[in-house]
Formats: structure tokens, sequence, C-alpha cells
């Protein structure tokens, strides 16, 4: 045995403990000393049953990541599944904390399983494009039923030990996994239990192979907003063998086979990298070791509008007091109105106990004045977004909060470093750009001033974390980075509509690509007349999205915009009216239309924010092309499958990206085309934005 391998032997009861720390992946060296133990064990005569359990603060975290891109090491998965499956003495999986994908494969594959109520137990590996592929998909349906496991593999998400012990997952509630592992193993053997193979007990499977739309059903629900992705289908299909008795073997050596598949596919490698991507997002240079983030227990949020109340839900749904500040009565009555109506809207949705939502509401607080912040830890402002109105605030509120406290905006564009500069304490202020509805959205962009001190910037990334957000730290410039790489997509969207191209076809390009929404869909959804204001206030002219606000179209408020829509649904339709305003403005400036082609929609459209996600790389505004890539998948939506944006344009090649820029740049006389110089010499040198460091 190795060092990560301890046996305990108690009697007639051995105690086998995972010590791999932090997570106990069970990477190569825990195969291998589990191996060697279950061997040495079985030839131990004096031993008549075995526990198997994790040591710290989980039992097994699923597989070690970093080993799906290395030459693989023996032992296999299969042939440690095998010697579990094989023992001629009971073998009790005792959990505790969390038993995700291969860690839950090898408690499947023990006689008998046991947990902790709040153990989480899950099948994950979806979440990385993959399917189990140690015989999850044949021994869970075994084990709950081919309906939950189906929903589980799918899904990728978590239950209780609680909620295992009703399915069938587990045999029994312990409150100490090894102390109880140990019970139940005596009562196995006291009581001559036989040894329970899941392989062999297809009775949960009977009723789905008699009707096999109660998979089928299931299968549906489950892969309803799967919607691009490779990995769910083969999970499904690979469930399916158990409902449609493929031989227990066979089913393992395809199941296998698929997983394989999916590893060398370009949607894994996507979704690993996603992994990844966001823990280094949360490694900040510039802060010195051991910085400690200042005390968070109390938050206060200006303003109670849509933004400001889901960002006072995100910290109430973590456990924090919250109070939500306005200026007078009225507005802070509706926006606490909403508040609870969104709470009740998820409790309806099964998503919330009533009394988890009076617990969240009565969280937050509501008052008026600014002096009420005065307590709070982190003051965040979410008012409107204008450099004025944002100055008067902080400088109100540099006289009202306590020595110490944070202070963030919750800008989208303007400098962090000017609203700092209203306040005797830029130490203490940053931004904390929040993304719509910021109770939903995962993003959030930390924006670093010049003069932010490292443990504000440090308490900002684990209030962002502890709201259940991934934090991206950014530098200043207008628009951060995911509304800086936006604009540029957004110009080359009304270049393409002012030579004649359809919305609807730009955003079927898009959504095609994976993206939630169109760009057209989304300018919809923000509100024609936002842009139409802003313009008619600075004497600027955009006459094909003017023509549409001036007849009415503001977007979903009004039912019509770029598209229309039926009452209560936010699905864009084509609408005649538009194309015959667009063709009629059109034909007044004397412009002409052209044929484009998809392909170069979708190049136009990644490609020139791809170019300036290597300008904020050079200019130091994003420390890494992965932070770029998790502003997009978790602020815009871009596909998980795809990567993200800087991943994406690795995949197709640095070289392609730069030489179709270079000529659409030439073809429109466009420099904001031409490739950055970041891009231009990687493409040179054959160099990748992964492989790039400042």
């Amino acid at each position: 045995m190795n060092d990560v391998i301890k046996v305990d032997v108690r009697g007639d009861v051995a105690i086998v403990r995972i010590d791999y720390p932090p997570v106990n992946a069970h990477g190569h060296p825990v195969r291998a000393g589990l191996l060697d133990a279950l061997n040495r064990l079985a030839a131990d005569g004096a031993v008549r049953a075995i526990v198997l359990a994790g040591e710290g603060r989980m039992f097994i975290s699923g597989a070690d990541v970093r080993e799906f891109d290395q030459e693989p090491k023996l032992p296999s998965m299969r042939t440690l599944l095998d010697a579990l499956d094989n023992s001629r003495k009971p073998i009790v999986a005792a959990m505790h904390g969390v038993a995700m994908g291969g860690g839950l494969e090898l408690a499947l594959a023990c006689n008998y399983r046991v947990a902790t109520a709040d153990a989480k137990l899950a099948l994950s590996e979806v979440k990385f494009g993959l399917l189990p592929g140690g015989g999850g998909t044949q021994r869970l349906p075994r084990a709950v039923g081919p309906e939950l496991a189906v929903k589980m593999i799918v899904g990728g998400d978590p239950i209780s030990g609680t909620q295992a012990l009703a399915a069938g997952l587990v045999d029994e509630i312990v409150e100490d996994p090894i102390a109880g592992g140990e019970a139940f193993a005596r009562r196995v053997l006291a009581e001559g239990r036989p040894l329970r193979r899941l392989r062999d007990d297809d009775s949960k499977l009977a009723a789905a192979r008699a009707d096999r739309s109660i998979f089928t059903n299931a299968a549906t629900a489950a892969t309803k907003r799967s919607r691009g992705l490779d990995a769910p289908k083969a999970c499904v299909e690979a469930v399916a063998m158990a409902v449609d008795g493929v031989p227990f073997d066979e089913a393992l050596t395809r199941e296998f086979d698929a997983f394989v598949k999916l590893l060398q596919g370009d949607q894994s490698k996507a979704q690993r990298h996603v992994f990844f991507a966001e823990r280094e997002a949360t490694k900040i240079a510039g802060i010195p070791e051991g910085t400690r983030p200042r005390a968070l227990n109390k938050v206060a949020v200006i303003g109670a509008g849509t933004m400001g109340g889901g960002i006072a839900m995100s910290f109430a749904n973590a456990g924090l007091p919250v109070t939500i500040i306005e200026l007078s009565e009225e507005p802070l009555t509706r926006g606490l109105g909403l508040i609870r109506k969104n709470y009740e809207a998820s409790a309806a949705r099964g998503g919330l106990t009533a009394a988890e939502v009076e617990e969240r509401v009565n969280l937050i607080q509501g008052a008026v004045g600014l002096d009420k912040a005065g307590d709070a830890d982190l003051i965040i402002e979410a008012v409107f977004e204008t450099m004025a109105i944002k100055k008067e605030v902080f400088g109100k509120l540099d006289a009202i909060a306590k020595p110490g406290a944070v202070l963030a905006s919750n800008t989208s564009y303007l400098n962090v470093d000017e609203i700092a500069a209203s306040t005797s304490r830029p130490q203490d202020v940053l931004g904390m750009h929040f993304f719509s509805p910021a109770n939903v959205m995962r993003l959030c962009e930390i924006v670093r001033g010049a003069k932010t001190a490292p443990d504000a910037l440090a308490t900002a990334v684990a209030a962002a974390r502890k709201a259940a957000k991934a934090p991206v730290v950014v530098g200043v410039c207008f628009g951060f980075v995911g509304n800086r790489m936006l604009e540029l997509r957004g110009k080359q969207a009304a270049k393409l509509l002012y030579q004649g191209v359809p919305p609807q076809q730009m955003d079927g390009v898009l959504t095609k690509f994976g993206m939630p929404m169109g760009h057209f869909a989304m300018m919809d959804l923000a509100g024609i007349d936002v842009g139409w204001r802003s313009r008619k206030d600075h004497g600027i002219s955009a006459p094909i999205e003017d023509a549409l606000a001036e007849a009415g179209r503001f977007g979903q408020k009004t039912n019509k915009g770029f598209f229309k829509y039926e009452a209560g649904s936010r699905a864009p339709l084509i609408d005649p009216e538009v194309e015959t305003l667009i063709q009629e403005t059109m034909t007044r400036l004397g412009l002409e239309t052209r044929k484009v082609d998809d392909q170069e929609i979708l190049e136009r459209l990644t490609y020139s924010m791809i170019n300036e996600g290597a300008r904020i790389l050079e200019e130091g505004i994003a420390a890494r092309a992965s932070d770029i890539d998790v502003v997009w998948l978790y602020g815009y939506g871009w596909p998980v499958f795809r990567g993200g944006p800087m991943f994406y344009a690795d995949q197709v090649g640095l070289k392609t990206v730069a030489e179709r820029l270079a000529h659409y740049a030439a073809a429109d006389g466009d420099d904001s085309l031409k490739p950055a110089p970041l891009l231009a010499r990687l493409a040179k040198e054959g160099g990748t934005f992964a492989g790039w460091r400042a």
C-alpha cells in the first residue's frame, strides 16, 4: 500500500481510509493503493468485512481531472471496480462530505452504502462534457431506478444523503462515517446478509422495461435544456442500455468507449477548460501572500431597483444580512415587494420552501437615507449609470461609512478611479459589476482601481464567492472586459444591418453557435429606447434604430422592437413591418444591400470580440485569456461547450482568426478589425492565447 491509503484492522473488520488531500480525488495513487489494499485484505483470513471511507472533509471528490489529458496509468478504474465487485467479503462504502463522479461509482460497486445526512452524492461527469465511465450509467439505474438515474446523470447535480436513502442509493444514514460504517458492517456479519451486487439486481428496471415510455419521458425532461451539448445525449443512450437489457459487461465496455469518445472531443476539452479557468480566475496578481479579506458581516446596497434588488438577494441567499437603501419610501417599498415576488416565484417552481422564502426576505431590511449604511462592512452602489450621480453618492458615503468599509460601484462602464477620487479613501474603493438578473447570473467583474488596497480587493473577491458568483478581477477601462468586447460585436452587427443583412439572420447565426439569444433580441430585451434617448441627448443618429424607436418599437417592453413578441412570451418573432422599415430607411439613405453568408456573419461577430480580447490582454486589463473566457461564459451566456471566446480562438487557430480579420479590415477599410498586435504576433509565432503570459 502507498501513503494515501490507510488500513486499520479492528478485529474482523478492516477500515480502509483514502487520505489524498485536498479532495481525495481518485487519481492513480488512490487507484493503486486501493487495489493493493483490497488484494491484501482478501488474503487476510482474519478480516471478514471491509469499510471504505474518506479522510478529511469528504469521501472522494471524483476523478483527478488533470489525468484526463495524460497517458493512462494502471491500474485502470475498471480493474479496481472489478476487484470491488468480485470481493468475497462484504464491502461497505461510508460516505461523508461529497461523493462525486468516480467516487460515487466506487461506492456503487460496493455491496452496501451508508452516508451522513448532509453528504452530497452525484455523478457529475456531464459537467466536464463526459458521461460516467466507471459503470455509473449501469449501476445507478439499478440502485434508484432509471427515471431518477437519468435525471442525476444528465443533470450532474448532487442529492443529499437523506434523499439518497429515500431513493435506495444508500442503506443507512450515519452520524460518523467510520464508526457508522463499522457498526453497519458488523450487523451485516452478525445477520449473515448476502453479498449484494447491483450488477445482479434488475428489479428497479422492471417497470421501464415493461413500459419504455417511463424512461423516454424522464430522458426527454432531463435533456430539455441541453441544446448543442453532446454529453447529455450520450448519457441517455448509456442509461438506455440498462433499460434495454444489454448484458452488463457489454454495457460497461460500450459505456467506456463512449466516455473515451467524449473525452477526445472538442466539447469536453472546452468544458474542462472552463473548470480550470474559473479556478485560475481566483489567483490574483499583486496581492501579497498572507493578505486576508476584511470582516464581512453586513452588506448595504444603495438602490432598490432591479439590479440593487438582485444584488441584495444574492447576499441574502448566502445568509448575510443586507440593508437596501433608497432616497424615499415609494421606490423602497416597490423594490422590497419585487424581491418578495421573485422569491415566491422561485418557491412556486419548487426552488425554495415557504420557510426559506421568509428566512431570506427577513435578511433584507429596507431603509431610507444613505446614513443607514454606516454599519455595513461592504457597501455596493447600484444607482443610475451616470458619473455625476455616482460621484455624489460616493462623496456622501465617504462621510458615512465606517473606517475600513469596502465601497463598491456596480458600474458597467465608468471609470472607477474617477469615482474613487470623490472620496478621501480611494484604497477602499473598487468596482463590483454584477450582471442582470444579479440574483441569477454568476459573473461579477471585480474592478481594481489604481489605489485599491490588496485586502479590499481580497474582500470583494471573497464576498462575490460567498454570494455564489464567479469573480474575475479586471482593470479600469471603458466597459472593462465584457462590455468592451460586446461593443465591438455591436459595431459589426450594426455594419451588417446597414448592408441589408436581416436581424433574424444574424441572430440565427449566434443562436445556432450556442448563444442563448442573438444581438438584436438582446437589444430588444435591454430596450431600444435607452440608446435612442442617449443618442438624442448627444446629437447622434442611428437611422434604423431611431426609426424603430420613433415607431414606438422599444423592444420587449412594448412587445415589438427588431422582433415582435406575443404577450407573456420572450420568443422573438419575425415582423414584416421591421423588414419594410429597414428597407425604406436603406432606400432613403441610398445604401445598397448585399448577400452575406452565415460564415462571414459568425466570423465578423466573434472574431471582432476576440481581437478586442487580445488588446485587453496586452493592456493588462485582464490577467489571463481564461479570465476573459470566464467573463463571457458567466456574464453573457457564451456556450460552455465552446469554452469561451479566447479558447474558441485557439481551437480555430490564431493564424486563421488573424487572416480573416485582416481580410475584413481591408474589405471595409475598418481599422478596428486589423489584427491586434498580440494576436498578430501569436499568429505569426504559432502561439496560443492559452500559452501567452504577460
